[in-house]
């Protein structure tokens, strides 16, 4: 990175955290290389019944994205976000096999990190709005140069902190949605399959899709105010 992209461009707090969301998000291509390998591994397990062949099969499109990326010499993060996400998926089915677990034991284990994740992410965001340091202020200070600076107004730390819940709010709805769904096919109060399938679908559904609307809220929340970065430098 050069020395240019380091250096703010913007005179506002609304237009620094614009540009910082603006370059997490990958685009459409971004959204389609990390709901894929999580589509494929769902139709391949409801169809094949066969667990290896859905996780190799996963795996195989995250590679065949990532090459592609490689070629084209774009940004890679997007696909070692997806391949690293199968990882940590595959290890959560070895744990499942090797404590006995039946293949649809195994493949509710598939998805249970993201559910982790997911609400780890929820208490880590809503803990740093409760303690009056919003992880987006951090976003904001990373661009100006100091990352605490931003702390000493409160007109910043009132607008970061309702930026930061409006992250978590994707969070916590994933949460509460599909965690009743992986316990019930756990304890086999729903049909496995049909558990493995909900959850297939709403890991799409509730993801960028999700992610994009709290986007949306925030954009709209940026758009209403112009807090000057001089505030954030002084």
């Amino acid at each position: 990175m050069t020395e240019e992209h380091l250096t703010p461009t913007v005179d506002t707090v609304e237009a620094v955290v614009r540009a910082q969301i603006s370059r997490a998000l990958g685009g459409r291509r971004g959204m389609v290389e990390a709901a894929v390998p999580t589509l494929i591994f769902t139709v391949v397990w409801l169809t094949t019944k066969e667990l290896r062949y859905a996780l190799v099969a996963s795996v195989t499109v995250a590679v065949v994205l990532l090459v592609a990326r490689v070629v084209q010499r774009s940004t890679v993060q997007f696909c070692l976000n997806a391949l690293f996400g199968i990882g940590i998926g595959w290890l959560f089915v070895t744990i499942s096999a090797r404590q006995g677990g039946s293949a649809d034991d195994q493949a509710l284990a598939y998805f249970l990190p993201g559910i982790i994740y997911n609400a780890g992410y929820t208490v880590v965001l809503s803990l740093t709005c409760l303690v009056g340091w919003p992880l987006v202020g951090f976003m904001v200070g990373s661009v100006t140069g100091d990352p605490t600076a931003w702390h000493r107004d409160r007109q910043i730390v009132r607008l970061c902190s309702l930026l930061t819940w409006l992250l978590a709010v994707p969070c916590l709805l994933r949460v509460v949605v599909q965690a009743p769904i992986w316990f019930a096919g756990r304890a086999g109060t729903m049909d496995p399959d049909r558990a493995v399938a909900l959850l297939g679908v709403l890991k799409i559904a509730m993801g960028w899709p999700l992610q994009l609307a709290a986007l949306a809220a925030m954009a709209w929340v940026l758009t209403r105010n112009r807090t000057p970065v001089t505030a954030v430098e002084g």
